[in-house]
């Protein structure tokens, strides 16, 4: 079973296509590989895939370039970026240009299908489009207060974060039934346990607090929350984020 159509871009042709190899086994159609963003640009719109894998250091138009230009041509391919580069500023332009994953090399074939089948399983299931404030998708507005406060996108917390955020906000009864509820719906999503759900989630706000970005993370909820090394729990930290943005009016109700 054909898992979607995707496009390799890497700064390395022959790791480029040992990783396509890697996606067609597992079960993905490879519509085509190069080391040249400017090929790569043609490439998307010729075959206008479902998904691009891609490096920041490219031949011809990096890989900024090459994300600016598929948000000017609104492809709707989705964009995992993978780089060598671990600064946050880096990251965070990555993301802000259209990326959903900033995945830091080395990192296996296995783990990029498992990112891009997270994309491409959310494309089916978001129905109705998520609405939009000012033009931010809620996706988008979790992912700005995620960059802002430190937790980076390469780690498995993140992704389970966010999906436990968007179900706070479409039904906040779930923050009063985390480890019953909340941790087992996230688990089944991402084909996981819920101890690891939990794990992932608890190591995500770990990081953000360890980085010491306390006035960021105070800046983002409006009101001093933690001082210190003081850190939330899961659940608190769920539910800060999804009232913030419940209040900010980006619920789907």
């Amino acid at each position: 079973m054909k898992q979607g159509k995707v496009a390799v871009l890497g700064g390395n042709l022959a790791e480029a296509e040992s990783l396509a190899e890697q996606l067609r086994r597992e079960g993905f159609e490879v519509c085509g590989v190069s080391d040249d963003g400017d090929v790569g640009k043609e490439m998307i719109g010729r075959e206008a895939p479902d998904a691009v894998v891609l490096d920041l250091v490219l031949k011809g138009t990096d890989g900024f370039g090459v994300l600016e230009w598929m948000r000017e041509q609104r492809s709707g391919a989705k964009a995992v970026v993978t780089g060598s580069f671990a600064e946050d500023s880096l990251v965070a332009r990555a993301m802000n240009k259209g990326a959903r994953y900033y995945l830091l090399r080395p990192v296996s074939g296995a783990v990029v299908a498992a990112r891009l089948r997270d994309l491409l399983s959310e494309e089916r299931e978001e129905v109705p489009v998520q609405p939009k404030r000012n033009g931010v998708t809620l996706d988008e507005r979790i992912s700005n207060i995620f960059m802002s406060i430190g937790i980076p996108p390469h780690i498995k917390g993140y992704g389970y974060l966010r999906e436990g955020i968007k179900l706070a906000v479409e039904d906040p009864t779930y923050i009063n039934n985390v480890t019953k509820r909340l941790y087992p719906q996230i688990a089944e999503k991402f084909g996981t346990s819920s101890s690891k759900v939990e794990r992932g989630i608890r190591h995500g706000i770990e990081v953000a607090w360890n980085r010491q970005r306390l006035d960021a993370i105070n800046a983002v909820f409006g009101v001093r929350v933690y001082v210190g090394t003081e850190k939330p729990t899961n659940s608190e930290f769920i539910a800060l984020v999804a009232d913030k943005l419940m209040l900010e009016g980006l619920a789907r109700y």
